[in-house]
């Protein structure tokens, strides 16, 4: 039945791009989609009529009901019955948007060529490549080449904006057809962020630092902070200069943006503390870039990690998890809290790299995590939370946060579906 429903999505959502001839903007990578995602549909929508994915449907099935514009019915199958006879109406209905923003996820090798077979690209943003799904890639040099099919798709009227500062992102330049626009903080990049630094902006945190082209534009992000945010930042830049947007415009609808549930969201947490919510996912990569905007935050209390374990690494699993604990060693942390099977190592390693062993806990599971941060937390502590998807770390912030009762508009998965796993 799946795979009748997949096929029948492919052609209903071939066949609307077909009829309304969007401009459409892949994205990939394996971290910094979704929010790549969101600061591209924030430059353009002002502009132009704009769609980015619902929800975070960005897979074989979800993709196409992007493009459709409906969401899923899940096991109905009248709900699919009507789903495919609203498609029909979209087919022939006016007001179609004129650009796609779509985040296209991977989980096996495979996938990018199917959502390939959907849609055809015209401009390719490559974010970062790295320990993703190495339970089925095995190595990150197959990472990349399945990532990589996106750019390689382009012809010599596309665009491929690529990560500067990823070398693995980088050497794709060398591979596509199309114009390319390199973003990064590196000098050597075409679009460029310069004088970094992340400031208080009242009971938050924020970002401020220029951007670099042609002229120089100064960005200020309220209540977002982090080299994720900055590189987020500057792909939608590229996207701006490629749709043509004023880029006198491109700080003032930046500025707009609010932080997205679960990355990086700054929250007030029990005794005063503030909490770094990164709970939507995690990966070597990723985490140790939080940990590295963590530290470089000017907070007036201790520095906690809490973090768990980071899935679908597949042999890399220890390699990755001990990586991690090594540069929460190297940061100097204050405290550091580990929860999961992996992030023992995590522990261990934290430890071998010179952290005082007596600020290191390790717990199997999270349950007991909320009840030992309480007893513990300080006034201005700033705690970091993050992990796999998987291992639910949101529950740890829903029962450390100052208002719990907001945890359904601050935290990610707060829907029915996810409350009842």
């Amino acid at each position: 039945m799946n795979k009748i429903i997949q096929l029948i999505l492919k052609i209903l959502a071939k066949a609307i791009i077909y009829k309304h001839r969007p401009k459409i903007i892949g994205i990939t990578g394996s971290v910094g989609k979704t929010s790549t995602k969101e600061f591209v549909y924030q430059v353009l929508f002002k502009k132009y009529r704009v769609r980015k994915n619902i929800k975070n449907y960005n897979n074989e099935i979800g993709l196409p009901l992007t493009i459709i514009g409906l969401e899923s019915p899940g096991r109905s199958i009248s709900g699919w019955l009507k789903l495919f006879f609203k498609s029909l109406e979209v087919l022939f209905k006016k007001g179609y948007p004129e650009i796609l923003v779509l985040e296209m996820g991977i989980d096996k090798p495979g996938d990018m060529a199917y959502l390939l077979s959907i849609v055809k690209c015209d401009v390719g943003i490559l974010t970062r490549i790295g320990y993703s799904h190495l339970e089925y890639f095995k190595t990150i040099e197959k990472v990349r080449e399945e990532k990589g099919l996106l750019v390689k798709s382009l012809d010599e009227k596309n665009w491929a904006v690529l990560n500067y500062d990823d070398e693995n992102v980088r050497s794709l330049a060398t591979e596509t057809h199309a114009n390319v626009l390199t973003y990064g903080s590196n000098d050597l990049a075409i679009v460029k962020a310069q004088n970094i630094r992340f400031e208080k902006h009242g009971n938050s945190f924020g970002s401020e630092f220029d951007v670099v082209y042609k002229n120089i534009v100064h960005v200020s992000l309220d209540g977002l902070v982090g080299k994720p945010v900055i590189e987020a930042s500057l792909a939608a830049a590229c996207v701006g200069m490629i749709f043509d947007i004023d880029p006198s415009e491109i700080p003032l609808a930046l500025k707009e943006i609010n932080p997205i549930a679960g990355r990086m969201n700054f929250i007030a947490g029990q005794n005063d503390s503030i909490i770094i919510d990164d709970t939507y996912n995690a990966s070597p990569q990723s985490t140790i870039a939080a940990l590295n905007t963590a530290k470089e935050i000017d907070a007036e209390g201790r520095r906690i990690a809490v973090l768990s374990d980071m899935l679908e690494l597949g042999e890399k699993a220890e390699e990755g998890h001990r990586e991690v604990g090594k540069r929460v060693a190297e940061l100097g942390f204050d405290i550091l809290i580990a929860v999961g099977k992996d992030s023992y190592f995590t522990a261990l390693s934290a430890k071998i790299a010179g952290m005082d062993p007596n600020n290191v806990f390790y717990f199997k599971e999270h349950g007991e995590v909320p009840e030992f941060l309480l007893k513990s937390i300080q006034p201005a502590d700033l705690i970091l939370v993050k992990g796999s998807q998987g291992m639910r770390m949101e529950k740890i912030v829903k029962q450390i946060m100052a208002e719990p009762e907001k945890a359904g508009e601050l935290l990610v998965r707060q829907d029915e579906e996810w409350l009842k796993k």
